[in-house]
């Protein structure tokens, strides 16, 4: 683990290692599980200054039709017009606005999350799991990080009622961040 004390090490450009990263999502179906899902295309970019980590900034592009809830007839219809119209909107894009540390190892990312046409402001707590070169060389950090937002917040709003009250997908949805970042050389 990086001590606060070696953060200055880390100050460079990074750019995301999605084959050993992962942006997923959580929501509750039926009101008595929880569906999860990830998309598994996108890239991102960070510049990391480890003298005033409130300099530091991130970008992440989404491939909105790479969303994986593991079954085929779940993320098409996420995929239409009823949740995600991801052939109007083809990208999730997230870009920060601000970085606050709030502890030894933890900082608060706000930025602008954009879903289908609508971008609404989203600070994600992520904590820093450390950096360490890899076996081919490559200087690599670690974050992990998650947030609750309302989807009704985007302009998703299909559902349906169940039989026995509540409703078939929840409002809230988790966003879930694992993130392994290589420093460019």
């Amino acid at each position: 683990m990086t001590s606060a004390t070696t953060y200055p090490q880390l100050t460079g450009e990074y750019t995301l290692d999605a084959a050993h990263s992962r942006i997923g999502f959580n929501a509750r179906h039926a009101m008595v599980t929880k569906v999860r899902g990830s998309f598994n295309e996108f890239t991102g970019t960070a510049t990391i200054d480890g003298d005033a980590p409130e300099k530091s900034s991130a970008q992440v592009i989404i491939q909105a039709t790479s969303i994986d809830t593991r079954n085929a007839d779940r993320d098409g219809h996420l995929k239409s017009n009823d949740f995600l119209s991801m052939d109007e909107y083809p990208t999730i894009t997230f870009t920060t606005t601000e970085i606050k540390q709030t502890g030894e190892t933890e900082f608060d990312v706000t930025g602008d999350l954009t879903v289908k046409d609508v971008t609404r402001s989203v600070t994600i707590p992520f904590s820093f799991e450390g950096s360490a070169k890899d076996p081919f060389g490559n200087d690599r950090v670690g974050f992990e990080g998650s947030t609750t937002i309302s989807r009704k917040d985007y302009g998703i709003t299909w559902n349906a009622a169940l039989e026995t009250g509540g409703v078939l997908v929840s409002d809230k949805v988790t966003l879930e961040f694992e993130i392994s970042a290589i420093k460019n050389v």
